[in-house]
């Protein structure tokens, strides 16, 4: 079959009935991009409750990295709902989270022994990291990124600074956190070029932050996503890393690296950090690695968890079908060779991006690594204004011809299909929105 088969403009009439059913029962705090309403989902492909079948280069928000209803997947899953569903991992022991674990051990960066705590979430396994953080450095301060998103609960949040809307109104939030701005080299936030700034936003920590206001003795920890997710798909420049660990590593400062979006192959490595040659202390994973079950794991030096017990738990944490989910994970992405196809396919979206920001005024910088690709759309390539808009149009205008994408920071289209994609569905998926952007742009004149 070829993909993607729209029966009836999206939203149908089906799905607009949903849609209004959600309206009354549901929470209005969630932001949706748009009225997709899945009935079914295999591999790459989603089908909608009206029979619409969308190549998705979302993976249900870099969730499903090994595809949707993996078999592999699917077979630990039903293995162990035979078993047991769930006993507490706070209070009593069980072999999958025990599985997990060392399976986990060989892929987190770092020869050192290494050891993890089990969530429900990112933003859980960002609130394990603060407080991991400050019971072993006994210091109080908390450095994160302007742009950032760690979550949305009240610790994970004031790590946050993604939007207005996430923190509105829920102040005051944990104390101690200050923001700093993250390496966007498109828009410097220092009006200097990279390589010759020689990496001005690690100086100024030390030159501005630390000389001024925030006794760097007093740091517990910096928190950083590896390539920026929801602030717009930013990768820093190669030498980011280095320069930033040698300055933490100067006043004892731990480094925690947020993966919950960029991890578990979705750069074409295991974590997004391997490709800046830097060992974080601490490591935030969730997402991808249980292919949908909620899961979060904070991983960490294994000295660092010096914690006793009592200090930190979770119920729910470590759910046997989702550790069994996760372990079927990693097998398969290392059975399939997923890693070298996120890496190949990966090179080809960039390619083809690239074509594009040579054909459309609009599209002001590409960026990626592996399939965690982003294309920003400005007003025009010398003003940089952003064009938050005509990315909504745009997205809309794919999701109505089939093609599941979302946007992030101000005017990024981002691209994250599953692990599993293939050349002709990552052709057929750029080939509309190289159409679509050309379209809008054709409406602007």
């Amino acid at each position: 079959m070829s993909y993607p088969k729209i029966v009836v403009t999206p939203p149908g009439p089906k799905a607009k009935k949903a849609v209004a059913r959600d309206a009354r029962y549901i929470s209005p705090s969630f932001g949706r991009a748009y009225p997709l309403v899945v009935k079914e989902a295999k591999g790459c492909i989603v089908t909608d409750v009206d029979g619409n079948q969308f190549i998705d280069m979302n993976a249900g928000l870099a969730v499903t990295g090994v595809g949707h209803s993996h078999p592999k997947v699917l077979k630990a899953i039903h293995e162990q709902v035979d078993k047991f569903l769930s006993y507490s991992y706070t209070d009593f022991f069980y072999e999958n989270y025990l599985d997990l674990g060392e399976q986990l051990h060989a892929i987190v960066p770092g020869t050192f022994e290494k050891k993890f705590f089990y969530g429900n979430s990112g933003a859980e396994a960002n609130e394990a990291a603060m407080k991991l953080a400050r019971w072993h450095t006994k210091r109080q301060y908390i450095l994160a990124y302007i742009s950032s998103f760690h979550g949305r609960t009240m610790g994970a949040l004031s790590l946050t600074a993604s939007r207005p809307a996430q923190r509105r109104y829920f102040a005051p939030l944990v104390p101690g956190v200050e923001h700093l701005f993250y390496p966007y080299c498109y828009r410097c936030p220092f009006h200097l070029e990279c390589p010759s700034c020689n990496y001005y936003c690690v100086d100024y920590i030390e030159e501005y932050l630390f000389s001024k206001f925030v006794p760097p003795e007093e740091v517990a920890m910096l928190i950083v996503e590896a390539v920026q997710g929801e602030g717009g798909y930013v990768v820093p420049p190669k030498g980011y890393f280095k320069k930033l660990k040698k300055l933490l590593d100067t006043y004892g400062i731990l480094l925690a690296v947020d993966e919950v979006q960029s991890g578990m192959g979705r750069t074409g490595k295991w974590f997004a950090i391997e490709h800046f040659d830097v060992v974080p202390d601490i490591v935030t994973i969730a997402k991808a690695i249980a292919a949908g079950l909620p899961l979060g794991v904070m991983a960490s030096r294994a000295d660092l968890q010096d914690w006793t017990p009592g200090s930190h738990a979770s119920t729910f944490g470590a759910n046997p079908v989702a550790c069994a989910a996760a372990s079927a994970v990693i097998k398969a992405m290392k059975d399939e060779k997923m890693l070298e196809n996120a890496q190949k396919q990966g090179a080809h979206i960039m390619k083809r991006l690239e074509e594009m920001k040579e054909s459309h005024p609009m599209v002001g910088d590409v960026r990626g690594l592996g399939l965690m690709c982003g294309l920003e759309l400005v007003k025009d390539k010398r003003s940089k204004v952003p064009a938050a808009k005509e990315t909504e149009d745009v997205m809309m205008d794919c999701f109505r011809k089939g093609i599941a994408v979302v946007n992030c920071g101000k005017s990024v289209i981002r691209l994250m299909p599953p692990l599993i994609i293939t050349r002709d569905l990552v052709d057929t998926s750029l080939d509309v929105l190289d159409a679509s952007i050309g379209a809008m742009e054709k409406a602007q004149k």
